[in-house]
């Protein structure tokens, strides 16, 4: 099987490719909210790297969230469109289990706590417990950081955190007493191919925002204020 990985929820893009014969490449091609312009491109460019066409694909994974509400659009949008462009297999898979699985292939065990960067001061937010396999303990919300720290600071198990909403309020989930930091700001694409593979062909994908848009929600807010 031949995949194409799409990850565009978080600032970051990144694509990865696995081939039928084993060869992988995964690459972050963009840390500055430039989905649009970078995607497109940057998946040719694997594709070729290691000897695929578009039409030699025969799934594609894309993460569908929780995220930004634009990177999602812009990497949702694509994936399908080139699942049907070129006939082949469309998977989702979350950020939050992503970064889970990205923390365990490095070697992190135990409770893990995953967190997305979700603007107005928020994260959205995983746990998941790490030994012989990754398994999910809470469905994704969205919390503050303080809420967070205060949960596990008072739980006094010891704790792993990661994302690229740890690393926005560092200072908060360093100072639980009982905790660590895996540093992880981009969920991981390998960790998209591998799972990608073991799930079934999706007929229909939607994103998980977990919240409305931020321009939504500063209309609403000016709408209320009126």
């Amino acid at each position: 099987m031949n995949l194409l990985a799409i990850e565009t929820a978080t600032p970051a893009c990144a694509v990865g490719v696995r081939t039928a014969a084993g060869l992988e490449v995964a690459r972050v091609v963009n840390e500055e909210r430039r989905h649009t312009e970078a995607l497109a491109p940057a998946m040719a460019v694997l594709l070729d790297e290691v000897g695929l066409s578009p039409r030699d694909v025969t799934r594609v994974v894309v993460d569908r969230g929780p995220g930004l509400f634009t990177g999602l659009r812009v990497g949702i949008a694509t994936a399908i469109a080139f699942a049907q462009g070129v006939g082949c297999e469309l998977v989702g898979v979350t950020s939050l289990e992503l970064l889970a699985h990205g923390a365990f292939d490095a070697g992190v065990r135990g409770r893990l706590v995953a967190c997305v960067d979700g603007r107005r001061g928020e994260v959205f937010v995983q746990s998941f417990q790490l030994d012989a396999a990754v398994t999910e303990l809470r469905e994704p919300r969205v919390a503050t950081p303080r809420d967070v720290v205060i949960e596990w600071a008072t739980n006094g198990a010891p704790v792993t955190f990661t994302g690229d909403g740890v690393a926005r309020f560092r200072a908060d989930f360093d100072a639980v007493p009982n905790g660590e930091v895996f540093a992880q700001s981009v969920p991981s694409p390998h960790a998209a191919l591998a799972i990608g593979a073991t799930r079934p062909n999706e007929e229909t994908l939607s994103p998980l925002y977990l919240r409305e848009a931020d321009a939504v929600a500063n209309f609403t807010t000016r709408q209320r204020h009126a």
